[in-house]
C-alpha cells in the first residue's frame, strides 16, 4: 500500500506494493516486444534508412548540397543544432536540479527524461561535424589535442570550439548520471533473469548487492553527480547562445540571449518529455506510475517557461527600439513583415500564446490536449531558431548581399535522419531498459509486510 497524504494527490495510484512496482517495470523489458513497438520501430528505422542517405550524400558531395549560400551560411543545420541541444536540456533540470530540491515527482520521468537527453546530444552533434563538409580531415583538431601531437591549432575564439567543450561536457555528466541510476534496476533484472541475458544484465549491474553500505554511496554519488550537473543547466545552452550574442550582426547582438536560451531550452525540453512520456505511458501500461499529476506538473513548468520566453521576446524589441540603431530596429522589423513572416507568427503563436492554455486546469490535466501542446512547443522552439538564425542572416549591412535561403531535400533528409536516430534508440532504450526508475519508485512505496503490520 502506498503513502498517500491526505492534502496532496498521490504521485503512484492503484495501490502499488514494491513486488507490483517489480512485476510492472520488469514486464516490459522480460516480455516479447508488443505490436505497438514494433510498428514504432520500423517508422523510426524507415526514417533513419531514408535520412541516411541525405546525410552520406552530403558527406560524398559535401555542404553545397544544401541550401546555403554566401549570405545564409547557417541554416537548418545549426537551427537544428540548437533546438536538439534545447530539447535535451529537460534532463539535466529534472534529474539533477529536482533531486537537490527534493522534488519526489521527478521519480517516474527522470529515466526517461535522462535517456532523451543523450539521444537529443548525439543528434545535436552531428550538425556542427557535417557542417565541416570534410569531418574526417579535420574534425579532430576541434579536441584539446596535446602539443606531442603537432602544433595546437585549436582556437579558443572559435563558436565551434565552445560547442565541443559544452556539448563533451554535458554529454559525459549526464552519460555518467543516466548509468548510474540504471545500475540497482539493472541488478533487479538480473536477479530475475536466466542464461545469457543474466549474464549481460550482471555485467551491466557492476556487481551491485543491495547492501546498506552500497545504497549509502549511490545516493552520495548521486548527490554529488546532481551538485556538478545543475551548472549545465545554466552554462550549455548560454555557451551556444554564445554562438550569436558575441557577434555584431543585427538580431544577435544582445546580452539577454543566454537567459532566454536557456528559459527556451527548459521549454522545448519539458514538451518533448511529455511527448515521449505520455507515449510510453500508453504503450507501456504505465498510467499508475505517470499520473495526471506528473502530467499538471510539467505542464505548470512549461507555462511558466513559455511566460519567460515571451517576457524575452517582447524585451527585444524593446531594446531594438531603445538603442536607437536603424539596422538593429530593422532586423526585427523584418522579422515580423519580411519574407520569412510566416516563421516569425508560427514561433509566437507555438511559443507565447499555446502554453498559456495551461492556466485552466481541465486543460493542464488532460492527456489529449497535452500531447497536442507539446508538440506545437516544439513545432514553435524550432520556428524561433529558425526565426533567429536564418532572419538574421539573410538581410546583410549590403542590400546587394540580400538573399533568400531555401531549404533543399538533403537539408530536409538530414533533419529525418536525426529524427530517426533519436526514436530508434529511445525506443531501444524503452524496451530493453527500465523505462520507470523502480529503485527510487519504491521509496515513496511501502511493501506488503508494512501494509501487513499496519
Amino acid at each position: 500500500m502506498q503513502v498517500t497524504s491526505s492534502v496532496r494527490t498521490p504521485l503512484i495510484t492503484g495501490g502499488k506494493t514494491v513486488h507490483d512496482v517489480t512485476e510492472d517495470i520488469c514486464r516490459q523489458v522480460e516480455g516479447k516486444p508488443s505490436k505497438s513497438w514494433l510498428l514504432g520501430m520500423g517508422m523510426a528505422l524507415t526514417a533513419f534508412g531514408i535520412g541516411f542517405i541525405a546525410v552520406a550524400a552530403t558527406l560524398w558531395e559535401g555542404i553545397g548540397m544544401w541550401g546555403l549560400n554566401k549570405t545564409v551560411g547557417w541554416a537548418w543545420d545549426i537551427t537544428n543544432f540548437v533546438w536538439w541541444v534545447g530539447i535535451g536540456h529537460a534532463g539535466t533540470l529534472i534529474s539533477a536540479v529536482l533531486l537537490l530540491f527534493r522534488q519526489k515527482w521527478r521519480m517516474a520521468i527522470n529515466r526517461a527524461a535522462e535517456a532523451m537527453t543523450i539521444f537529443a546530444v548525439i543528434c545535436a552533434a552531428m550538425f556542427p561535424v557535417l557542417h565541416m563538409g570534410r569531418p574526417w580531415l579535420g574534425a579532430y583538431w576541434a579536441l584539446p589535442l596535446p602539443n606531442t601531437f603537432g602544433s595546437l591549432w585549436v582556437n579558443f575564439n572559435s563558436p565551434l570550439l565552445w560547442d565541443v567543450f559544452a556539448i563533451s561536457t554535458y554529454f559525459s555528466v549526464s552519460l555518467v548520471f543516466w548509468y548510474l541510476g540504471l545500475v540497482p534496476d539493472f541488478a533487479t533484472i538480473r536477479d530475475r533473469a536466466t542464461g545469457m541475458r543474466k549474464k549481460i544484465y550482471g555485467a551491466l549491474s557492476l556487481g551491485w548487492d543491495g547492501a546498506a553500505r552500497t545504497w549509502s554511496r549511490y545516493e552520495s554519488v548521486s548527490l554529488i553527480l546532481a551538485g556538478l550537473a545543475t551548472p549545465l543547466v545554466l552554462s550549455v545552452h548560454t555557451i551556444v547562445s554564445f554562438d550569436f550574442a558575441t557577434s555584431v550582426i543585427p538580431g544577435w547582438h544582445t546580452t539577454i540571449f543566454p537567459p532566454y536560451f536557456v528559459a527556451g531550452a527548459i521549454f522545448s525540453g519539458f514538451a518533448m518529455v511529455l511527448t515521449l512520456m505520455l507515449v510510453t505511458r500508453r504503450l507501456f501500461k504505465l498510467e499508475d506510475y505517470i499520473t495526471i499529476e506528473h502530467i499538471s506538473l510539467m505542464n505548470i513548468v512549461i507555462t511558466v517557461t513559455g511566460s519567460i520566453v515571451g517576457i524575452a521576446y517582447i524585451t527585444e524589441f524593446f531594446v531594438a527600439w531603445y538603442s536607437g540603431v536603424p539596422a538593429e530596429q530593422y532586423a526585427f522589423f523584418n522579422r515580423m513583415q519580411g519574407p520569412y513572416w510566416w516563421a516569425y507568427w508560427s514561433m509566437m503563436t507555438c511559443n507565447v500564446i499555446s502554453p498559456q492554455l495551461f492556466w485552466s486546469k481541465r486543460i493542464r490535466t488532460s492527456i489529449s490536449a497535452t500531447f497536442i501542446i507539446s508538440i506545437i512547443v516544439n513545432i514553435g522552439m524550432w520556428f524561433e531558431r529558425f526565426v533567429i538564425i536564418v532572419t538574421s542572416l539573410h538581410r546583410d549591412y549590403l542590400p546587394s548581399s540580400w538573399s533568400m535561403f531555401y531549404p533543399t531535400v538533403y537539408d530536409m533528409g538530414v533533419y529525418l535522419f536525426t529524427f530517426g536516430l533519436f526514436f530508434t534508440a529511445f525506443l531501444l532504450f524503452a524496451k530493453f531498459f527500465p523505462v520507470v526508475n523502480m529503485a527510487e519508485i519504491k521509496s515513496i512505496v511501502k511493501s506488503s509486510s508494512e501494509k501487513q503490520t499496519a
